[in-house]
């Protein structure tokens, strides 16, 4: 399997934290990660045979060529691809806003296709890709209608900011704490995050915990999740093991067992 990860042009850098992709050789058959639940927005091109995955009944649920995954209550478990070939676009916590008007519970669990979320210039880009000869073709298009649908202006300013402080800092900061730096009472900073993410400063708190921990783990095969959970925030190893249990159906060293020896979404830096 060929894989890529590219910087994005400067003027996408402070939305999109890069743009990746895997493309299996011919007649490979790549088995496909869990998508865990996070912070994370992630937009696939595929230009091979798109994602399914299980629906919950015995079968699998195809997405659309173009489509969004933005995880955060629960995992989607991937089929196997004989086929595979995309291009993703990872972008910054709380930046997905910058590029759609869909509010953000609605984007929350599932897949959701480009056509919809920005109708017919998503249609139209799709039209583009699907005659594109190379990546390279495909990039240049990805990224021209990034910046052609960026809103320069923040829908709130003060939520861009606060999500990305708790993604610094993970566990370390506390929402009363997050609050005061930003020079707003609690409630208002509550009514605020909803508003544009659907979520609470304490709900995105704990999925940048759980993210952390989890990308620790996956990429490092010399750590332990005890030390990894209270690095980042956890009280002990149980708390980590019931959080990720709750969020996932499994335990963790059933996840990492997994992920460490076969496939995950989780780049390391560039």
């Amino acid at each position: 399997m060929r894989t890529f990860q590219l910087s994005p042009p400067s003027v996408l850098r402070p939305f999109v934290d890069r743009l990746w992709g895997w493309e299996g050789e011919a007649r490979e058959v790549v088995a496909l990660p869990t998508v865990l639940p996070g912070t994370g927005a992630e937009l696939y091109f595929h230009y091979g045979e798109p994602f399914a995955w299980e629906d919950g009944a015995g079968g699998f649920r195809p997405a659309d060529a173009g489509h969004l995954f933005c995880q955060r209550r629960r995992s989607l478990q991937l089929r196997s691809s004989s086929g595979l070939g995309f291009i993703a676009v990872r972008f910054r916590i709380g930046m997905i806003h910058r590029f759609t008007g869909v509010p953000g519970r609605d984007l929350h669990d599932g897949s959701h296709s480009v056509a919809d979320l920005w109708g017919a210039e998503g249609r139209a880009l799709l039209g583009r890709l699907s005659y594109a000869t190379g990546r390279d073709e495909r990039v240049a298009l990805i990224q021209r209608f990034l910046i052609e649908n960026l809103r320069r202006d923040a829908c709130d300013a003060v939520v861009e900011a606060g999500m990305a402080l708790l993604y610094r800092h993970a566990g370390a900061l506390s929402v009363d704490a997050l609050a005061a730096r930003l020079y707003l009472g609690r409630r208002q900073l509550e009514r605020r995050f909803l508003a544009v993410t659907g979520q609470t400063p304490g709900e995105v708190k704990g999925l940048c915990r759980f993210q952390h921990v989890v990308r620790d783990l996956v990429l490092d095969a010399a750590a332990r999740p005890a030390g990894a959970a209270v690095a980042r925030g956890y009280y002990d190893q149980a708390h980590f093991n019931r959080d990720f249990r709750a969020r996932v159906g499994c335990a963790p060293g059933e996840y990492l067992q997994r992920a460490r020896a076969g496939t995950h979404f989780y780049n390391t830096q560039i």
